[in-house]
Order: C-alpha cells, then structure tokens, then sequence
C-alpha cells in the first residue's frame, strides 16, 4: 500500500489513525480523493469501501450523501456488511449458489437463505485490496482472487480505480479483470445514497425524484431470484421512465414489491450498443437540491430502496433506518450464470473484463 499525497484534513471529519489496522498481514487505511470543484470522497482499502461522498446543496452547504462509517473496526462489523463497498465476485444473486460450467457444477457459499449474494460472506467487500493513490484525485486498487475463492473457478486479477473528475462533482469507477480459467464476474459497487444528507436519524429518501432509464425489468420471486421472465415497466409501479417519487408506490401489494419488501429489482437499461458509457438514472432531492446522474456501459442497474436498514448507528452519530437510502448497482442480470438467454457475465482467459460506472453530482438551477 503507497499512499502519495496527504490524507489529514478532509470535509468528512475522518480520523486516519481510525481506519489503520493490520488484518491477515495487509494493512488498511484511509484515503481523501478531492478535486478542483470542491467535492471530497473518503474511502478504505478494506472492501474499498467508501466512506463519504461530500458535495454542495443549493446553497454551497456541503453534506455527506451515503451512509458511512466513521472507524475501520465500524467498517469490518457493519450490520450492512455491504455498505458502499467493492462488490464480487458476483453481485447480486445466484440461485442456490450453484451453476453449471463446461458440464461441471460449481457451487459456491450460500449466504442468503438457499441463494449466493454478492460473491459470498467473504467476497471482495470483506478483503483488504493493494492501493495506491496516484494524486489528489485518483486511488487504485488491486487484488488478487484465489482459484476456488468462495467457490469461484479460476485465479482472477482484479483492478478498480475511483477517480474525480477535475471539471465536474463526478466519481468515476473502472474496473478491470482477467482470469487464468474461464468463471463467472459481475463487479458492482453498492454506494447506499441519500442526496439530503446523513443525520440522526437519517431522513427517508422516498420523497426523493428518481428517473431510469429502462423500459423493462426482471421480476423476482420470493427469495429474489429472477423468475426468468423480461417484463414491461409500463402499467406497472416498476415505472420511472418519467420523474416520480421513490415512495410513491412503494407500498402498492403488487407482487412485486411484496417479493423485494419494496424495490430491490434489477432494471434492463436502454441502450443504443451494448458496452456504450450511457445514461442509467437520475436521482433528485428537491430540498437540498442534489442532483445525481448514473452513467454505466453494464446492461443493468439494480435498484434497491434500503428495505432491510435496521436503523443502526454510523459515521459521527448518524443513524440509518429503513429507506433512508437507495442504491443503485451497475451490473449484469442476477442469477445470469442459470439464465443463458441473459447477457453473458462469463470470462475466459483471453479475455479482459472492463467496466465504467460515474456518479455526477450537481445541483437544481
């Protein structure tokens, strides 16, 4: 781990000597990444999980706007283990945690009810990743998966930068991958966003606008498996190809949200080529007026309204409750490994795995 610039005095009132531990012989710590905007973000090397993401209101009042912890140890035990963090080596969920390659099947560790979520208990969010900062602006990670890592084929060498742009309030995130046998990937980031503002207790963001850009999404059935079906948003309260409230139809008894205890589907994004950098969502707070726009060249978007947050405590006291965020994950499908009509997420050693997420922050004119 190389840190090349000053990580002391930060927006967010993180401390480094509380993010510095050794955990299986690797040590962590804290990173400040700023740009000439003002925008400040704070992250760790464990899971490179993000920390805080300080911007502007409409009156210059900066505020963090995902749900953080203040201290490594906090980070390690979070009740929401996944909390803004690196997600692998497969987001979301696979059914049974089991899938068939070249007429072998794998399994891997189940850990959410039958199913395997997010890569397992100790997937990428639970390691200590290599960093570098290259500047003020720019942190790089590296780590190394082991051949049967969590079940998963294949040793596979994993690169994920954050980096802020200079012109604008935007956090870019890269990934990169390879792998010595042909296996599975689905890297994602799981940033808990409320654009109001972290607090005790942190306010509901189901007054907040939000618009996607998809005109379908994958059903899921009672353990959040997709059902194999594609359907239409339109007639239903999966709809937000116009601006509407996150809390509007949350509690409809549609099925649906019955299945996912309010919104925790994955939506198919609109797009022109596959792999094109486009435009995936818009997230508006209409009080502090923070705007958020999602750009990614992956094919879905999980949508996830913060249904199970048990109102735990976070960074400086803050304390987050249930629907006080909602996150927003570049992926492929869930479960895409059993669903071969799905946009493949396999990766073979000839090949390199690629990806870009931006999150760009501004405010209502």
């Amino acid at each position: 781990m190389t840190e090349t610039t000053p990580t002391e005095s930060n927006l967010s009132g993180l401390n480094k000597k509380d993010f510095q531990t050794v955990i299986d012989g690797k040590k962590t710590s804290l990173f400040i990444l700023k740009n000439g905007k003002g925008m400040e973000v704070a992250v760790t090397n464990y899971g490179c999980a993000i920390l805080s993401i300080m911007v502007p209101d409409k009156n210059g009042k900066y505020d963090n706007v995902v749900l953080g912890h203040d201290s490594i140890e906090h980070v390690i035990h979070s009740p929401e283990p996944f909390l803004n963090t690196t997600i692998g080596r497969y987001g979301n969920r696979i059914a049974k945690g089991r899938f068939t390659l070249y007429d072998e099947v794998i399994q891997l560790t189940v850990n959410n009810g039958p199913n395997s979520l997010h890569g397992g208990p100790t997937g990428f969010h639970a390691r200590v990743w290599d960093a570098v900062q290259q500047d003020d602006a720019t942190v790089l990670f590296k780590y190394t998966s082991a051949d049967g890592e969590e079940g998963f084929p294949g040793k596979m060498e994993i690169e994920m930068s954050y980096h802020l742009e200079e012109e604008l309030n935007a956090l870019i995130i890269e990934y990169k991958a390879t792998t010595d046998k042909t296996t599975v990937i689905n890297l994602t980031n799981h940033a808990f966003f409320n654009l109001a503002g972290v607090a005790n207790p942190t306010p509901l963001v189901t007054d907040h606008l939000l618009y996607i850009n998809a005109d379908f999404f994958i059903p899921i059935d009672t353990v959040s498996i997709p059902t194999g079906e594609i359907l239409k948003v339109e007639g239903t309260p999966m709809d937000f190809r116009e601006p509407c409230e996150i809390g509007e139809r949350i509690n409809d008894k549609d099925p649906q949200l019955v299945n996912g205890a309010g919104y925790d589907h994955c939506y198919v994004l609109n797009k022109k080529e596959s792999g094109d950098l486009s435009h995936a969502v818009t997230y508006i707070d209409p009080y502090s007026g923070r705007i958020m726009l999602m750009h990614t060249t992956e094919p879905g978007v999980q949508l996830y309204t913060g249904n199970w947050l048990s109102g735990f405590a976070g960074a400086h006291g803050a304390t987050y409750p249930a629907r006080s965020a909602v996150c927003f994950e570049a992926q492929c499908f869930p479960d895409t490994p059993n669903r071969p009509y799905f946009p493949s997420a396999y990766l073979a050693p000839e090949n390199e795995y690629r990806q870009v997420t931006v999150y760009q922050f501004d405010v209502i004119k």
